[in-house]
Parts: structure tokens; C-alpha cells; sequence
């Protein structure tokens, strides 16, 4: 388990820079080795990093998640400086 003595069975996990390396290796490890968990990414897929490497990160995590149906993941494109949209995802996913 990725970190110790916190069970994230049943618990959504938002994690922000979902596109990055770090993100995206973040969410493809928690699918892996948790079950069920519910995932919600969010990345501004800026230009800073090569915007086609993003979305075969992105695509690697759609098909791997596909792999592991009793998990969920989902994708929003955003910035977590948007507060109304970080208040959302917490209203919409708890």
C-alpha cells in the first residue's frame, strides 16, 4: 500500500496534476492497489509540458481503468486555482 495505515477502500481520492508524471503514475499505482477506490483527476493541461505526452498519460490511465471496473476514475480539465470548480468536485463527488 502506498501509504501506511490509511485505508482508502471505498474513498474518493482527488488528485491534482493528474496528466503529470507524478499524477498520472499516482493514479495508475491507486487503481492498482486499491479496490475499490474512486479517483478524480484534475489537470490544466497547459502547454508548459508537451500537451500530447499529457493525453497518452491520460489515455494509459482510460485503459488501464478499464482493466479495473470495480474502481472509477474520472477526468476534469481545470485549474485547482477555480474555486468554484474545486467546490464543485468536493459538492459533486463528496
Amino acid at each position: 500500500m502506498l501509504i501506511p495505515n490509511v485505508d482508502l477502500k471505498n474513498k474518493t481520492v482527488l488528485v491534482t496534476g493528474a496528466a503529470g508524471f507524478i499524477g498520472s503514475n499516482l493514479v495508475k499505482e491507486l487503481l492498482k492497489t486499491i479496490s475499490p477506490i474512486h479517483i478524480v483527476g484534475i489537470d490544466n493541461m497547459s502547454d508548459y509540458y508537451d500537451i500530447s505526452i499529457k493525453d497518452y498519460r491520460l489515455a494509459e490511465i482510460d485503459n488501464l481503468a478499464n482493466e479495473y471496473l470495480q474502481s472509477s476514475w474520472t477526468f476534469v480539465k481545470g485549474n485547482i486555482a477555480d474555486k468554484a470548480l474545486i467546490d464543485k468536485l468536493f459538492d459533486d463527488y463528496n
